[in-house]
């Protein structure tokens, strides 16, 4: 079990075991994370700067934007919380059920390959709570704008986003295919810039060197190498994930990241976009991470995102996804034998590499 964290696995095991779902929440709401102790002294590398290293989860039931009925509030009620937290703990306790092989679904629940489903209970980890920080239950990771949404497109980006689309067809060929359907970059925005949690695989290792700090991503086997005190490489140089420059300001990491390619973007943005995060050790297994995008060729607006990393003493496992996707040939050819049979293909979708 993770520290101030259920897994998946555990909270199977807990939902299973429970004769009601009031014994679930008891078990999932039993590792609420409390507030940063005051006086606390951060741990150290031995190269004297504080000490992020460890292999940490993002995992969380909390939204990336907020759900209309919290309105501009960011903390929820105790009442919210146990809806949150409980419907998740009956829907993994039933999911983990064993499957009946003459159904297509369990509750609402794909659980047999033979059917062309995908990915079953078993596979996925969304984590069992929402966020806290400080101490408080979050109704969302985005913080500002203050009503948790994501700022509008510009007119222009969405001009050019429609353009971009215009006469091409999702599967025209591997171009037009996510970067995480060609298994380049990770699904979401799990390698970031901004790291969020996605369906599964939300791990992180940090490892700390006197000059560098490497984030290895469990999701599609992505690393971010941040150059301490460095200068960003020139705008004609483009890197996948971008180019990240860290300081320490106090005991806080931040990391800028600019240079990103025209082949990605974060919910429509550009590739000049700015990102800026903030790793503060909060605890002995928790990590408060703060990120701000900024683009103002594609958004309105900058916005702010908050979410906890915990200490895990899980293993970060290699991802199975192929640089290139040997599935590419089977869904290309699919897709010509569905314009044979006078189907209309789908539109690209947005880069889904960074989106979550």
């Amino acid at each position: 079990m993770r520290s101030h964290f259920l897994s998946g696995a555990a909270l199977r095991a807990c939902g299973i075991a429970a004769a009601s779902i009031l014994a679930a929440l008891s078990c999932a709401n039993a590792a609420d994370a409390p507030a940063p102790a005051k006086n606390r002294k951060t741990p150290r590398t031995v190269f004297g700067h504080p000490d992020l290293q460890g292999v940490w989860t993002s995992a969380t039931l909390t939204r990336f934007d907020r759900a209309d009925e919290y309105g501009n509030r960011l903390v929820l009620t105790a009442d919210e919380v146990r809806k949150i937290e409980g419907t998740e703990a009956d829907y993994v306790a039933n999911a983990a059920k064993p499957s009946d092989p003459n159904k297509k679904e369990v509750a609402g629940v794909c659980t047999n390959f033979q059917f062309g489903c995908g990915y079953n209970n078993f596979w996925i980890d969304r984590g069992s709570q929402v966020i806290r920080i400080n101490g408080e239950p979050r109704s969302s990771i985005l913080i500002d704008p203050p009503n948790g949404k994501i700022p509008s497109l510009t007119a222009a980006r969405q001009k050019q986003l429609a353009e971009q689309r215009r006469g091409r067809g999702r599967y025209d060929g591997p171009e037009t295919l996510t970067l995480a359907e060609r298994c380049l970059l990770s699904f979401g925005s799990s390698s970031g810039p901004p790291m969020l949690p996605v369906l599964y695989n939300n791990h992180y290792q940090i490892v700390q060197g006197k000059d560098t700090v490497t984030i290895l991503v469990e999701m599609v086997h992505d690393a971010r190498i941040v150059r301490m005190d460095g200068q960003h490489v020139p705008g004609s140089v483009r890197k996948w994930m971008g180019d990240s420059i860290g300081r320490w300001e106090g005991d806080t990491l931040v990391v800028e990241t600019t240079n990103f390619t025209t082949q990605e973007g974060f919910r429509g943005s550009t590739e000049n976009a700015k990102v800026t995060e903030r790793f503060t050790r909060a605890g002995p297994d928790t990590i408060n991470y703060k990120f701000t995008v900024e683009d103002p060729a594609a958004f309105t607006r900058s916005f702010t995102g908050e979410i906890p990393f915990y200490l895990t003493k899980d293993q970060v496992f290699e991802y199975g996804c192929h640089e290139g996707n040997y599935a590419l040939p089977g869904i290309l050819a699919g897709a010509r034998e569905q314009e044979k049979a006078g189907i209309k293909p789908e539109a690209p979708r947005r880069e889904e590499a960074r989106e979550e």
